[in-house]
This record gives C-alpha cells, sequence and structure tokens, in this order.
C-alpha cells in the first residue's frame, strides 16, 4: 500500500497498462503549465516572502514517464516494484514543463515549498534527485514523519498547508498530478492539476 512510488501510506494503486494518453502525455503537460504561469504572471507580490507556490514531487516535478515508456507505455504490464526501484536510483529526470515554470515563477519572486508524500527518510535521496533534475532554491521540502502514518494523502496535504497559511503564508498556487494533492482545507487559491495516466493516489 503506497501513496506513489516510495511511501508507504495511503491507497496508492499503479495502472497495470497506460490509458492513450500516454504518448501525448509530455503536449498535455506542457499546455497545462503554460496555463498556469499566465496566472502567476497576474498575482500581485508583496514582497515578503510569503507569496507561495507549492509543487508536489512525484509526476509534477520529477516524471515517472520514462520507466512506463521504456515497458511500452502498457505492452508489458507495469509493476509496482520494478516502478519503486526504478525511482529510488535517485535520477528521475525532470518533467521539463514543470522545470520551466518552476523557473519562471522563482524569476516572478514567489516563494517556493515542495510538499510530498514521500517518506522523511528519503529526505536526502530525494534532495539529490532533484537537483540532478535541475530543481533548486526552494524555501521548504516537506516529507511525511512517521506520526502521519495511517491519515490519507488528502489530510496529510490540507493539513501541512493549514500549517503554513498559520505561519502567515498567502497560498497563490499550488501544482500536482493527484486530487488529493489539491482538495481539502484550505485550498490554493488557484489549484493546478496536472494529468497522470499511471497511477492513482486518492
Amino acid at each position: 500500500m503506497t501513496t506513489h512510488a516510495f511511501a508507504k501510506v495511503g491507497g496508492f494503486r499503479l495502472r497495470p497498462t497506460m490509458p492513450e494518453i500516454g504518448p501525448i502525455y509530455p503536449t498535455v503537460v506542457t499546455t497545462g503549465c503554460e496555463k498556469f504561469d499566465r496566472f502567476a504572471k497576474t498575482v500581485n507580490l508583496s514582497g515578503d516572502g510569503k507569496d507561495v507556490w507549492i509543487f508536489d514531487v512525484d509526476d509534477t516535478l520529477l516524471s515517472f514517464l520514462p520507466y512506463c515508456k521504456i515497458h511500452g507505455f502498457g505492452i508489458q504490464v507495469l509493476k509496482s516494484k520494478g516502478f519503486r526501484n526504478w525511482g529510488m536510483q535517485g535520477k528521475v529526470p525532470a518533467l521539463q514543463a514543470s522545470l520551466s515554470l518552476y523557473n519562471q515563477l522563482r524569476q516572478l519572486g514567489f516563494t517556493i515549498i515542495l510538499l510530498t508524500g514521500r517518506p522523511e527518510y528519503l529526505r536526502n535521496m530525494t534532495n539529490t534527485n532533484l537537483h540532478y533534475a535541475g530543481y533548486t532554491n526552494w524555501e521548504r521540502l516537506i516529507l511525511r514523519e512517521p506520526f502521519d502514518e495511517g491519515i490519507s494523502a488528502l489530510e496529510y496535504k490540507s493539513g501541512r498547508r493549514k500549517q503554513l497559511e498559520d505561519e502567515g503564508y498567502r497560498i497563490h498556487g499550488c501544482s500536482g498530478d493527484q486530487w488529493s494533492d489539491l482538495l481539502g482545507y484550505p485550498m490554493a487559491r488557484r489549484t493546478f492539476k496536472l494529468p497522470n495516466p499511471m497511477y492513482y493516489a486518492p
């Protein structure tokens, strides 16, 4: 039972075969990120470092699509163990449209916070992989703590957003590939759902 490739929490469901969106997935993501960028340029930032954009990590910033490509987008049956082991190498590439958006948001002056369902013990590997993929200078990387065991992805992520708001952060945008990255109270001013034809985490 995993929320995605790594965390042993929640209800990760890897689709054994890829739907038709697989081969056109990068184009769909690029179109979405361009819309996110247009919204970001309309935000009046205060300059106090409290204007935040939150990103999920797996299949939002980093892409497991190459693993699925190796397996023919479902011509071969996808197995969660192989999916997880491929990710544990620490060389998952950037989702290029998200990397471009990430850099644009930093240039605009947004504070970037990464909120992932990966467990805390994978912090060093996650940091290394993010830098390998080209991501730098985020404000905070939030991972699941042991006391988060057993709660849903939606409850975990909305709870962390509440903590950020309590610290005075203003969450303008939130990008994720799962609805559980985005829903729950509080929500960002605008939420941005990226497609994920590979797995579902409630």
